[in-house]
């Protein structure tokens, strides 16, 4: 067993844990008759080998960190939100409509319109879950699933029968967005390979300072993280916890519905019918989990995750490997990041060593004061 640092611990355990869910990966290729050397190179030649595989998987990790922090708001609060698919779907949704009805409008108007307005739908979906849960105590992951199915069809009735047929290409597909409500820039989409990067990452960028100043900075983060640890000492304290309750998830739902933005105004340049719930919602989660909920943490997390489904793609052409082994692999990841409290039975858990002559230094102090006072007895 080896002795670590608290600090050194929390990073260790994700780690082991990706490498095992490789390694549970790689034994079913084996099982499989497949190649894991060949897999996992070309797996990582593809995503990272050139510049189109960089730009891609860089966009597809930009909406994941979005709904990774949106998750990541509500476990802080003490809560499960695994509505993200629906929140998600409703920004996207929004911010396309708003782009599609106002197409001569300036960018510097628009263009932030969108955006700030599929974070408020997102946070309007969310903020259902979190004042049925603040005022009557309602369990959000029942309020939120169902959520998911509502907004999933919502959105598929109001595309199809109340927006304007001026907008649509057929019922199941918008027109295309026009550049001025577009987050796609030119010289970034060339300077990668004319991959589908956007200047989502920046915002995304953004969000990750955004939630790692709110949490760590600021009184309502610090309130959202004590009603978290403990609602009846914080009630105690004087925090309102109802009040912490509907702030979190507006910002989680916030959040998640920022990821669907990018999706639409980024990566797909408009909304089609979706016919189950958004994967970047389910992924997101898996990001948060595996990032321990820090801002550096989900950063990397959401990097890993698109590495795997860019990669996984270039394994199934490169390689002939299925697909599905990189769904294995992921599962096997949060497999073990679930169950880090055995794999944390590795180490054991020691003070930092530069506390330690401090606390040598207190005991001698201890030990001496009371040898002089009991020779002066």
């Amino acid at each position: 067993m080896l002795k670590v640092t608290p600090k050194t611990k929390k990073i260790l355990v994700p780690l082991i844990s990706i490498f095992a869910g490789f390694l549970v990966g790689a034994l079913i290729m084996l099982i499989w008759s497949y190649n894991p050397f060949e897999a996992y190179s070309s797996m990582f030649s593809s995503a990272l080998g050139n510049m189109n595989g960089i730009g891609e998987t860089i966009r597809e990790a930009t909406p994941l960190i979005f709904t990774a922090i949106g998750f990541a708001i509500a476990s802080s609060a003490g809560f499960f939100n695994i509505g993200l698919p629906g929140q998600a779907q409703a920004g996207w949704l929004t911010s396309i409509w708003i782009v599609l009805a106002n197409p001569n409008m300036p960018k510097v108007i628009l263009l932030p319109l969108a955006v700030i307005a599929g974070a408020l739908a997102g946070a309007a979906i969310a903020g259902v879950a979190g004042w049925l849960r603040a005022q009557f105590g309602t369990n959000e992951v029942i309020t939120t699933i169902m959520l998911n199915y509502i907004v999933l069809y919502s959105c598929q009735h109001l595309m199809q029968q109340v927006m304007s047929s001026k907008l649509r290409i057929d019922t199941d597909t918008t027109k295309t967005i026009t550049a001025n409500g577009s987050l796609k820039i030119d010289w970034l989409s060339s300077m990668f390979g004319d991959s589908r990067i956007n200047a989502g990452i920046f915002l995304a960028l953004i969000g990750v300072f955004i939630y790692w100043y709110l949490m760590k900075k600021t009184t309502t983060g610090f309130e959202i993280r004590s009603v978290g640890a403990n609602p009846y000492a914080s009630r105690y304290a004087g925090m309102s916890t109802k009040k912490n309750i509907i702030y979190s998830m507006l910002l989680s739902g916030g959040f998640a519905g920022l990821g669907g933005v990018v999706q639409g105004l980024g990566t797909y340049q408009n909304y089609f019918t979706q016919t189950t719930s958004l994967d970047i919602g389910w992924d997101g989660l898996s990001v948060a989990l595996l990032g321990g909920g820090t801002a550096i943490g989900i950063l990397l997390a959401a990097i890993l995750f698109s590495i795997l489904k860019i990669g996984g793609l270039g394994m199934q052409t490169i390689a002939g490997i299925p697909y599905e082994i990189v769904s294995i692999v992921i599962a096997a990841i949060i497999f073990f990041v679930a169950i880090q409290y055995v794999i944390g039975l590795l180490f054991k858990t020691r003070k930092a060593s530069v506390e330690e002559p401090e606390q040598k230094t207190d005991s001698t102090n201890t030990a001496n004061t009371t040898s002089t006072e009991g020779g002066q007895r």
